[in-house]
């Protein structure tokens, strides 16, 4: 494989400030493979126009994703960090697996029944063969282990439906990638509704807790979380919304459900939701100082943006180069 090691690709959309979801769920775990695995970090620029973005507010949120990448521990030259844009062999794969992923399988999709739900007056092809990008995305780098959350499980499983079907027709073509979906945080809900996942495109700004919220934003907004009617900080029948806060308390300080009812047990739902809030702000403030360091070096992030497209493409071109031969594309040998 690539540098000898296996490979391990994800990507985050810069569609919105990304959340603590993000956070928790993908991007901090994203630097505990850096040393055992050669290691893909995209900024999914392209997937993030199947919603009308603005565009100078896209251009921003690109640098800023990046800027949080390496700001949440991923460093550049460990990881391979660059947008999706860079490498146009993204979407010409994505052409390719459009031509071998069924129409009943994209139909399946739940993400695109609920986007189209939600943008019903814009309902384009792009939403529709979306997953056959995010295939695109994770097979052009013969991807082994792929960092998701729960939320993707189907597409993934998706790729690696087409991938088999291609090696099936072709020969050996693709590797079949395997999902990683930490346990303990797979899932951050939102604030106001806990039973829905915690989303950067909310318009309910308490639902939402993002990495770059102050301090006080981020406690007033777990102040005013939804719970239920009773008092207890304990896990059970109906009680999703402090199931959720114990989910993000416990994935802040490394405590156990078990420790967590016992370190609140007699305590109301005041204390606990504070005590919540408290770790969250703590743990994110290096991100947030580090974040605004970076954040202000627009000629380092795009340096770091030309070294990964650079490295990106350069693995890119050999699976498609395999690909184009396998199809019977025609390539010409410019020098």
């Amino acid at each position: 494989m690539f540098k000898d090691k296996k490979v391990v690709f994800s990507g985050v959309q810069p569609s919105g400030v990304l959340t603590i979801g993000n956070y928790l769920g993908a991007i901090k775990n994203f630097k505990t493979f850096s040393d055992e695995y050669y290691c893909l970090y995209c900024v999914v620029n392209e997937h993030a126009i199947t919603v009308r973005q603005n565009p100078a507010e896209l251009r921003k949120r690109t640098y800023e994703t990046l800027a949080l990448y390496m700001a949440c521990g991923l460093d550049p030259e460990k990881n391979t960090l660059f947008v999706q844009s860079h490498v146009p062999a993204h979407t010409e794969l994505g052409w390719i697996l459009d031509c071998y992923t069924m129409f009943g399988e994209l139909s399946r999709m739940t993400q695109f029944k609920d986007k189209s739900a939600k943008n019903a007056d814009n309902i384009n092809a792009g939403l529709f063969t979306y997953p056959s990008l995010m295939a695109a995305d994770i097979l052009l780098y013969q991807t082994e282990l792929v960092p998701v959350g729960v939320d993707q499980k189907q597409h993934l499983e998706l790729t690696r439906n087409i991938a088999e079907r291609f090696n099936q027709v072709y020969g050996e073509t693709f590797v079949v990638p395997e999902g990683y979906i930490p346990q303990t945080t797979a899932k951050i809900m939102s604030l106001s509704e806990p039973t829905k996942k915690m989303s950067k495109s909310d318009e309910n700004e308490n639902a939402v807790v993002r990495i770059l919220d102050s301090k006080d934003a981020i406690i007033r907004k777990f102040k005013r979380a939804v719970t239920d009617s009773g008092n207890e900080i304990r896990r059970g029948e109906g009680k999703d919304g402090i199931m959720n806060l114990m989910s993000i308390y416990g994935a802040f300080t490394g405590k156990t459900e078990e420790e967590i009812e016992r370190e609140f047990d007699g305590k109301g739902y005041g204390d606990f939701k504070m005590a919540v809030g408290e770790a969250c702000a703590d743990a994110l403030a290096p991100v947030q100082a580090e974040f605004t360091r970076l954040a202000a070096d627009k000629a380092y992030l795009e340096s770091v943006m030309e070294k990964g497209a650079d490295e990106a493409s350069r693995l890119a071109a050999r699976t498609m180069s395999k690909v184009r031969r396998k199809l019977g594309f025609v390539e010409l040998g410019r020098k």
